[in-house]
């Protein structure tokens, strides 16, 4: 079968495509698609390249895996998956993103629609003045250089111990918040100085905090809902996505002009310099694992802190205490990180850059709340059509690496999306639709038009289809936040 490359993709299953190891020179292992038919016909060229790029990376085990939201990105294509051995594999920033643990967060209320609607456009207003949102914002967390590092290897748990947020906020965030291993001395100056002022803030781009509301009759485990405090009944739910800022930025710029020399020091060759890597178990490939995890923890902070923010906004606007509206967080889970994790083959670093962990019942890397159900997927789409709640299975850990998709893909650049709609008339659309929007940027929203990305229902369909995530629940926006 032939679609927007001239290699050769055969089908496995309904769902999985495979380009055997003959189609490119170099390919250590074939790699695989996941995506129904239509939606690999949706995807363009740079999928097909890149993820046989990846594919030809020292140490890469079994597969080079792309999700079905799966795009050209830098280096690996978002929604890509890659696992390599620790001993002699690689480790890449190309893999990761330039935005460390880009992720998802999702809060719970008891609140229904009927409660929000008279005061969402209040409620929208207190969330954009408490929250700032757009390139370059600060937030009201006041940061030293020694506090700083705090934050860089405690992550969330800093923020709990400050005030922002409750204990048991930790067990509901991938890796209690905090990722072992986070070094501050394998972080620059001018990184520490380009995150120092942003904790609590969303930025730019993609990112958005959004209400929603769980409409009755699209609760589709009512089991597993119920136990992650999903009850259906127009109920209102927060999700945020948004990662470590120019924090994680400026640690991946950095360490790809180290790499860049480090692979003529230890003879790896890439297909693609935006691949640039090292030996995982190198000087520069622990250095840089290290700053990774610094800028992953202020991650799981800034989310932290948001939320902080969000239960102060919902307290003010509805007059309640967040306790007293319910408003617990369901998870937060990282869709562009790598992680030493241990599967059939022993320890393998997983490389998930757009895609989401997808652990299933049981796993003992699960905290108790979820042990039962298996691991929370947060999966955002546009602003216009609405975002899934999923759960991990054992299936995904058997054949994805514990990976799952982590959002709808894009479909068309940013500057084809501002060609096609301006952002104010975007704006009045959405009110019209009963979706109040707050942006720094009218361009900005522009680019975000839900025309611009995949159908999130039949990326969806494709990976619960395909065994690797169960659906949960769908969430309908009737509010946003974009930078």
């Amino acid at each position: 079968m032939k679609l927007n490359t001239d290699m050769l993709i055969n089908r496995i299953t309904d769902e999985i495509w495979e380009i055997p190891v003959s189609e490119k020179s170099g390919m250590l292992v074939p790699a695989r698609i996941y995506a129904t038919e239509t939606v690999l016909r949706s995807m363009d060229s740079g999928v097909f390249d890149q993820v046989t790029n990846v594919a030809c990376l020292p140490g890469i085990q079994r597969y080079a895996l792309c999700m079905p939201d799966g795009h050209w990105g830098y280096g690996f294509p978002i929604g890509g998956v890659a696992a390599f051995d620790v001993r002699n594999g690689v480790i890449s920033p190309g893999g990761v993103g330039y935005d460390i643990n880009c992720g998802m967060r999702l809060i719970r209320t008891d609140l229904t629609l009927d409660d929000v609607q008279p005061r969402l456009e209040r409620l929208m207003t207190e969330l954009f003045r408490r929250v700032p949102a757009g390139v370059g914002a600060g937030g009201f967390v006041r940061l030293n250089r020694p506090s700083f590092e705090e934050v860089m290897t405690k992550g969330a748990r800093w923020c709990v111990e400050e005030g922002y947020g409750w204990h048991r906020d930790l067990a509901k965030i991938e890796e209690q918040g905090c990722i072992g291993g986070a070094d501050p001395s394998k972080v620059t100056d001018r990184a520490l100085a380009r995150g120092i002022n942003q904790l609590g803030t969303l930025g730019s781009g993609n990112h958005y905090l959004e209400v929603q509301v769980v409409s009755n009759g699209r609760v589709f485990d009512p089991d597993a809902a119920a136990a992650l405090g999903i009850t259906g009944h127009d109920q209102i739910v927060v999700m945020v996505h948004c990662g470590s800022r120019g924090f994680g930025h400026q640690v991946a710029s950095d360490y790809l002009n180290v790499f860049e020399k480090a692979m003529r020091r230890y003879g790896v060759s890439v297909k693609d310099q935006q691949l640039a890597c090292a030996p995982f178990r190198s000087e520069e490939g622990q250095d840089y694992f290290a700053a990774m995890n610094c800028a992953a923890n202020t991650a799981f902070a800034n989310r932290q802190v948001i939320t902080h923010q969000i239960r102060e906004a919902f307290a003010a606007v509805f007059g309640q205490s967040a306790e007293e509206l319910g408003m617990e967080l369901i998870y937060d889970v990282a869709h562009n990180i790598a992680k030493v994790e241990r599967y059939a083959e022993g320890d393998l670093l997983v490389h998930r850059k757009g895609s989401t962990r997808a652990f299933g019942p049981g796993h003992p890397d699960l905290p108790e709340p979820f042990r039962k159900i298996g691991q929370p997927v947060i999966c955002g789409g546009s602003m216009e059509t609405g975002s899934y709640l999923l759960v991990g299975t054992d299936r995904a850990v058997r054949d994805t690496f514990g990976s799952t998709m982590h959002g709808s893909g894009r479909t068309m650049s940013r500057a084809q999306a501002k060609k096609s709609v301006r952002g104010e008339q975007l704006q009045q659309q959405m009110k019209q639709r009963g979706i109040v929007v707050k942006a720094v940027s009218m361009s900005g929203l522009a680019e975000e038009a839900g025309f611009a990305y995949k159908n999130i229902s039949e990326v969806v369909e494709t990976v619960d289809r395909a065994g690797i995530t169960k659906k949960v629940a769908e969430l309908r926006p009737i509010g946003n936040i974009k930078g």
